[in-house]
């Protein structure tokens, strides 16, 4: 990745923590429109109006497109719903706090992923940062009380590849948003994730035969903000961040999320979930502070040999 200012990286860090914060308050509204759709037809709906609504927003960009661009948002796209689609029915044989801590492993398959891809090694302090995310998921969405280990399931083992295709996405995100427009990369990724999710809904669901006004309400705010807003919003942000770190800050949602479901649910932060999220909030430190600090203490070393010893 090219040398970029300090201000774009903020930039880019302060536009992913907001889509992790869109992400976290759709938990909420996700569960309240699978009340009434179920989950293909909500996701071919979600993505269609996405995808129709960047369309005419993205018109003048998409009019100069190219082969790679729709090789890339086809392969992008595939990733995307096989991510949701894995979650989805995985949520069919596993508990809901479960799935959000294994669909939050992605922190830790995300630094390994970029790896072998870039065939650079991110760094220590990626892995750590990485590690130390991974435990504030499992202390912010885990009930230890209950041995959420004790039972695993099919749906643990679906929701672990829904991660790694979440994992994918990212690394490919990191990686076409430096070679194409990062919004007409968006617009096809979504639009392919909509056609997938539009076959599995005519083959395997039914149309719901009555849909409560506060549905729409639901299915408009991840249409708009989970989708349209976020996708586009996370691909210009990684053109200034490398992988490993976008997906630290993305984890955020999982904060949000728990957050959000105590404010408009009514549900429980537990002082173990605050642990959590003081870890997750270490971890982000880590990924912002910890290079420049590293540098410095090498800088401070180097001075440090080269003054002359002795009186």
């Amino acid at each position: 990745m090219p040398e970029i200012s300090r201000r774009k990286i903020i930039i880019a860090d302060i536009t992913l923590a907001l889509v992790a914060f869109m992400w976290g308050i759709g938990f909420v509204a996700m569960k309240d429109a699978l009340g009434t759709f179920s989950p293909y037809w909500l996701l071919t709906i979600r993505f269609s109006g996405s995808f129709l609504l960047m369309l005419v927003i993205f018109k003048n960009r998409l009019k100069k497109l190219t082969a790679l661009d729709v090789k890339a948002g086809m392969l992008a796209g595939i990733f995307l719903f096989l991510g949701f689609a894995f979650q989805t029915v995985g949520l069919n044989y596993t508990t809901a706090s479960k799935q959000a801590f294994i669909t939050g492993t992605y922190v830790v398959i995300v630094p390994f992923l970029a790896w072998a891809v870039k065939k650079a090694f991110p760094g220590y302090l990626s892995f750590v940062a990485s590690f130390l995310c991974f435990i504030g998921l499992a202390l912010l969405t885990l009930e230890w009380s209950k041995n959420p280990f004790a039972t695993a399931n099919k749906g643990d083992l679906l929701t672990l590849l829904c991660a790694f295709f979440f994992a994918c996405d990212i690394i490919l995100v990191e990686y076409f948003v430096q070679r194409m427009d990062p919004l007409v990369f968006a617009t096809l990724k979504v639009g392919v994730a909509a056609a997938l999710s539009l076959i599995c809904a005519l083959s395997f669901e039914n149309w719901p035969s009555f849909i409560p006004p506060r549905t729409w309400l639901s299915i408009a705010y991840v249409t708009l903000f989970c989708t349209v807003f976020a996708y586009s919003a996370q691909n210009m942000a990684q053109k200034f961040t490398p992988s490993t770190h976008a997906s630290i800050l993305l984890s955020l949602e999982s904060v949000f999320g728990a957050l959000s479901g105590i404010i408009l649910l009514n549900e429980r932060f537990t002082p173990q979930m605050i642990l959590g999220s003081v870890l997750i909030f270490i971890a982000i430190l880590l990924t912002e502070l910890g290079p420049k600090t590293l540098k410095r203490v090498s800088a401070t070393k180097e001075h440090v040999k080269s003054l002359p010893r002795g009186l």
